[in-house]
């Protein structure tokens, strides 16, 4: 067998050749293969309210440091808050640019009204109460609730708190550390169980996609399609790779050192199937644990920079194929209720719509009933949100630690050559340095 098949890499690109055959050839086939793709996912979101929590403790304990923790804290969040109001203003400034809606002449009460209700209700619950309510829904109901329903901003909630008290009792906590240090090694290995299904869900989630929806349905909303794709790799490639440089590292590389996880995010539309092994590589890299454990999974609902582009982008689009005319208060607007709806909507069914209801109805003028012309084309810009929001934590990551000193350098640039990195870091399924736990930064 050629060396590249024996590859994940190989497997997943192979599979994801298969899965677009299929759903061409066999389209009836290709729509009974979805179990594939779901039953992968489902299997990755079984494992990430407790490996998060493992790898949060782990980091927070192993630091010592808490004021440290907090500054670490407080800088991804100034962090996402700049990036993210970019890609809003970048999105907002695409569209209305290009102007990708002029010219449809839709009627609004042509539009069925059907299709939006369950997402409307969604967005109700999203944006009930306002902020207070948001941030009461932080805090879980018990602990036990967080991790059943697989909340991962109340498991890290809690998680936070735990590490701190852990490190507040020094050599008392020492042993729970040691159990949580070796619950989190068990997590990684079932992990890399896990993964070697990768290109069975690849394939299995290609080959429905592509006999439910084709290709054609690009043709309606072309434009759309073609200018969010092109403002999320300007975004990459720019933004990113500016913020990615001045941290001295280059985009390129860290996109070809993650080349794997792309693929699979590629093919499920959801950074959900590769969160554990995205936060086990940038360790690897050589970044502290508890930078990674608090940025990532916090990124996750609060770093959505594709997410932020193509809601901004989708509202102006809706005004403009409906005929109706917005101000620049509009788009201000638009713009600062937008900074609120898109936080903590991960998790959310059909949640790009949903922050789009939630979005409009704060804009009377712009008619709600607008979104149902992007349904038929939301999972290909999916593609992109999802590819886009990955790469962008993992950006954030690597910022927050280079800000705060907490990356190694030296094997970050080994890992993101693709040199041999340490065998004893190249374990498949390691969490982290042994008990006691040493921060990979401060190892000589």
């Amino acid at each position: 067998m050629p060396r590249f098949l024996r590859s994940l890499f190989g497997q997943v690109v192979l599979a994801l050749i298969l899965g677009v055959v299929i759903g061409f050839v066999w389209p009836d086939f290709g729509v009974k293969l979805k179990p594939l793709g779901d039953g992968f996912i489902k299997l990755i979101k079984m494992i990430i309210p407790v490996l998060v929590f493992c790898v949060v403790v782990h980091g927070i304990a192993g630091a010592g440091d808490l004021k440290r923790v907090g500054r670490v804290g407080v800088k991804a969040l100034v962090y996402f808050e700049v990036v993210t109001t970019i890609a809003l203003v970048l999105g907002l400034a695409l569209a209305y640019y290009f102007q990708p809606g002029v010219g449809m002449n839709v009627d609004p009460k042509a539009l069925d009204a059907g299709a939006m209700s369950a997402y409307v209700d969604n967005a109700n619950k999203l944006t009930g109460g306002g902020t207070v309510e948001f941030l009461l829904k932080l805090i879980p109901t018990t602990v036990v609730a967080a991790f059943a329903t697989g909340d991962v901003l109340q498991v890290l909630l809690f998680a936070v708190l735990f590490g701190c008290a852990l490190a507040m009792l020094g050599e008392r906590g020492a042993p729970v550390a040691g159990f949580i240090d070796t619950l989190g090694h068990v997590l990684f290995r079932i992990m890399g169980i896990i993964i070697k299904l990768a290109p069975l869900g690849v394939l299995g989630a290609i080959a429905f996609t592509v006999s439910k929806y084709g290709i054609g349905s690009l043709k309606q909303l072309g434009l759309l399609v073609v200018l969010f794709y092109g403002a999320v790799i300007f975004f990459v490639v720019v933004v990113l790779g500016a913020i990615m440089k001045f941290s001295g590292f280059s985009i390129f590389k860290l996109l070809r050192y993650l080349r794997e996880e792309l693929m699979v995010v590629f093919a499920t539309t959801s950074s959900d199937s590769v969160l554990p092994q995205i936060m086990n590589k940038l360790r690897r890299m050589g970044i502290r644990d508890s930078t990674v454990g608090l940025v990532i999974p916090t990124g996750y609902s609060f770093n959505l920079d594709a997410f932020s582009i193509y809601i901004t982008l989708a509202a102006v689009f809706i005004a403009q194929a409906t005929n109706t005319p917005i101000t620049m208060t509009d788009l201000l607007t638009i713009l600062a209720i937008s900074l609120v709806t898109s936080k903590g909507a991960h998790g959310v069914p059909g949640s790009a719509i949903v922050v789009l209801a939630a979005t409009l109805q704060a804009i009377p003028a712009i008619p709600a009933i607008g979104l149902v012309l992007v349904l038929s084309v939301d999972w290909f810009m999916g593609i992109a949100r999802a590819l886009g929001n990955l790469i962008g934590n993992c950006v954030a990551t690597v910022a927050v630690a280079s800000w705060e000193g907490d990356i190694d350098r030296e094997r970050a640039h080994a890992a993101l050559d693709g040199k041999p990195l340490p065998p004893a870091d190249d374990e498949a399924g390691a969490v982290g340095p042994a008990t006691p736990p040493v921060p990979v930064a401060l190892k000589a």
